[in-house]
């Protein structure tokens, strides 16, 4: 469905760009002597507009007050771009299609589409950092920022290339029927391959988050302080996490588990629980010295017991009655008990809820 989504939107904004183009050209008669310089602004605008809200409202899918509040400087930073990058495109075409250069008509489109394409890349690169929580980790910022630019480019080299096949399949002179159809044709097809790379390179990033719910309440050094005067931080237990390979994906100045925070998990490898201090990656003090491994594969995790403490953990309430490995799904609930389970003997339980996608307000 997304993908289909993304090639609607891209198809969509090329001819609504083309059609206010048309507009502006025709109806108002502006500079219909150079009207690459009025089509180019106003396709750049509307693919670089159009692909940055689509982008927003599926992310947002049942949150339109949010989409719309959010939106505000993604879509200056798409009209501004698109704007600059049409307008440079129009100007550079017009001066290329001069008697005096005589430069191949083929050649002049494929780079005008480029520049077209660059700045819709670069529009739905920068504005991400506007509604996305996980744009504020700069390796994942710039990772994402260089695959819609050097995506957005190819696909409109790869789109140019199409057209411009068809074009001469047609021969020398193409029929009058093509010819009507030929420019919305063309936007088309550039909106379609910016759509379709869009819908690659904006994938959810799907690395796994661990919520950390029940069990984990903040106390905090002083808590009990006025209570028991004897109790310091050095002698309290808590949780924390091994920051070698985790961090928090909100906090990056502690490394204590506390209720709400989320545990944001790499994208492959084994992250150890329990209790075995230096050598658990989640350090939960009452807890076994090893109840369970998270096993991280590209696009999923597995929740992997040990084989002697299966016993005490729960999977969305429901008690393990085996060692088997269970592949964990986006809100799976994970329960993890101190002390068999034997009736009113609990005291603690110690609860995440996993995500199999970036935790963002906006995901």
């Amino acid at each position: 469905m997304r993908i289909y989504l993304y090639i609607l939107a891209g198809i969509t904004s090329a001819l609504i760009g083309w059609n206010v183009g048309q507009f502006f050209l025709t109806d108002l008669g502006l500079l219909q002597q150079f009207p690459e310089v009025i089509l180019f602004p106003c396709i750049a605008i509307s693919l670089a507009i159009g692909m940055v809200m689509n982008e927003i409202f599926i992310s947002n899918p049942t949150r339109w007050k949010l989409s719309f509040r959010i939106a505000k400087t993604p879509l200056l930073i798409a009209l501004v771009l698109g704007l600059l990058a049409g307008l440079i495109a129009g100007g550079i075409s017009q001066i290329l299609f001069l008697p005096q250069i005589r430069l191949p008509t083929p050649i002049i489109r494929i780079f005008s589409w480029l520049f077209i394409g660059a700045s819709v890349g670069l529009a739905e690169g920068l504005s991400w950092r506007w509604h996305s929580m996980e744009a504020g980790d700069p390796k994942r910022f710039w990772q994402r920022f260089k695959a819609s630019v050097i995506g957005a480019s190819a696909a409109s080299l790869l789109a140019a290339g199409l057209f411009e096949f068809i074009r001469l399949s047609l021969g020398t002179t193409p029929p009058d029927g093509f010819k009507n159809i030929e420019d919305p044709l063309g936007f088309s097809i550039l909106g379609l391959f910016l759509g379709l790379v869009f819908s690659i390179t904006n994938s959810p990033s799907y690395l796994g988050a661990l919520r950390a719910g029940a069990g984990f309440e903040y106390t905090g050094p002083n808590y009990y302080l006025d209570i028991d005067p004897e109790l310091t931080a050095d002698n309290q237990k808590s949780s924390y996490i091994d920051r070698s390979v985790l961090k928090f994906v909100s906090e990056d100045y502690t490394d204590e588990i506390e209720e709400g925070l989320s545990i944001q998990l790499p994208g492959s490898g084994i992250i150890r629980i329990g209790s075995a201090v230096k050598k658990a990656n989640i350090y939960i003090p009452d807890l076994p010295l090893h109840i369970a491994d998270l096993i991280l594969k590209k696009r999923e995790a597995i929740l992997s017991p040990n084989p002697q403490q299966f016993h005490n953990i729960e999977v969305n309430g429901e008690r393990l009655t085996d060692r088997k490995n269970i592949p964990l799904k986006h809100n799976y609930v994970l329960t993890f008990h101190p002390v068999p389970m034997d009736g009113n003997h609990e005291e603690k339980i110690y609860r995440f809820v996993y995500y199999n996608r970036f935790l963002d307000p906006q995901a």
